[in-house]
C-alpha cells in the first residue's frame, strides 16, 4: 500500500503490529539529497533532515521516538530505546508497545520480522556483507522463540539485475553457509555477468530467503522483496545509482 511519501508493506502481520517504509518523496532537502532523506550522515542539511523525520513521523502516525541505528554493516542487534540515543549496531529489536525499530537504507536491505502472535518486533540492515556475516541469524536469534514462529518482510533494496558484485562476494557468502542445501540456493543467487570476468549479478533479497529458509523460517511466511532501489529512481535513493544520496527509513513498532 502506497501513501505520497511512505510504504505500508503488504504482509499478514498481527493487527498490532505496524510498519512503514519511507520514499525519496514530499521533504525538505535539496538535491542531490531530493527530497524525503532521513539520514543525517550523508552531510544534508541536518535542518532538513530532522524536519524530515518529524514529518515523516506525523504522517505515518508512529509513535514515541524512534531508535536510530549508527550502522557499520555488522551484525550487532540492540534493544530498541526511546532515550534519543543513537546506538551503534545494524539491528534492533522490541517488545515495548510504541517503541519504533527502524534502520536506514539505500540498496542494502531492510528486513521487518515480528512473531506470529505480535508479541516482538525488529529491523534489520543488511547490505551484502552483514548479510554473508549473519546479522540475519542475530536477530533471528534475538527472539528466543522457533524460527518457524515468525514473518519477515523484505523491503527495497537494489534487485538482481543491477547489483554486480565480484567474486569475493560469493565467496562470502560460501564460507557461511549453514548446510550443503543452504549452499546450493546461495549458488543460485549468482549469475555470472558476461561482460566481466568472475562478475556476478547478486540476487540480495534470494539470499535472504535463502538464510531465512536455512535458519527454519518457513517461506510462507516471507513477503515483499519485489522492488529494485536502483532502476526506481522516482521513489527510492540508491548509493549504487547515485553515491551522493540520502536514505530511506524501514521502520516497525508495536501498537500501544
Amino acid at each position: 500500500m502506497a501513501h505520497e511519501d511512505f510504504l505500508i508493506p503488504d504482509w499478514p502481520a498481527p493487527a498490532k503490529v505496524k510498519s512503514c517504509i519511507s520514499t525519496r518523496l514530499s521533504g525538505d532537502s535539496l538535491p542531490p539529497y531530493d527530497a524525503n532523506n532521513l539520514a543525517l550522515h550523508v552531510e544534508d542539511n541536518d535542518a532538513a533532515v530532522l524536519s524530515n523525520r518529524q514529518k515523516f513521523q506525523q504522517r505515518a502516525a508512529i509513535p514515541g521516538v524512534p531508535q536510530w541505528l549508527e550502522q557499520i554493516h555488522g551484525t550487532r542487534v540492540v534493544e530498541a530505546e526511546g532515550d534519543e540515543r543513537v546506538r551503534t549496531a545494524d539491528a534492533c529489536i522490541t517488545c515495548k508497545p510504541n517503541q519504533p525499530c527502524t534502520v536506514l537504507t539505500a540498496d542494502c536491505l531492510p528486513l521487518l520480522l515480528c512473531d506470529t502472535a505480535g508479541t516482538t518486533v525488529a529491523a534489520v540492515h543488511a547490505g551484502w556483507r552483514g548479510l554473508a556475516d549473519g546479522v540475519i541469524r542475530e536477530a533471528v536469534e534475538a527472539f528466543e522463540l522457533p524460527a518457524n514462529q515468525l514473518l519477515v518482510y523484505l523491503g527495497p533494496a537494489i534487485g538482481p539485475q543491477a547489483f554486480e558484485v565480484g567474486i569475493d562476494v560469493l565467496e562470502a557468502f560460501f564460507e557461511g553457509a549453514i548446510s550443503a542445501e543452504h549452499a546450493e540456493a546461495i549458488s543460485s543467487c549468482f549469475i555470472p555477468s558476461i561482460e566481466k570476468p568472475l562478475g556476478f549479478y547478486a540476487d540480495l533479497y534470494g539470499l535472504a530467503r535463502a538464510e531465512l529458509s536455512a535458519l527454519g523460517v518457513s517461506q510462507r511466511a516471507i513477503y515483499g522483496g519485489d522492488f529494485c532501489t536502483y532502476t526506481d529512481s522516482e521513489r527510492f535513493f540508491s548509493y549504487r545509482r547515485d553515491g551522493v544520496t540520502g536514505r530511506m527509513a524501514s521502520v516497525i513498532w508495536l501498537e500501544g
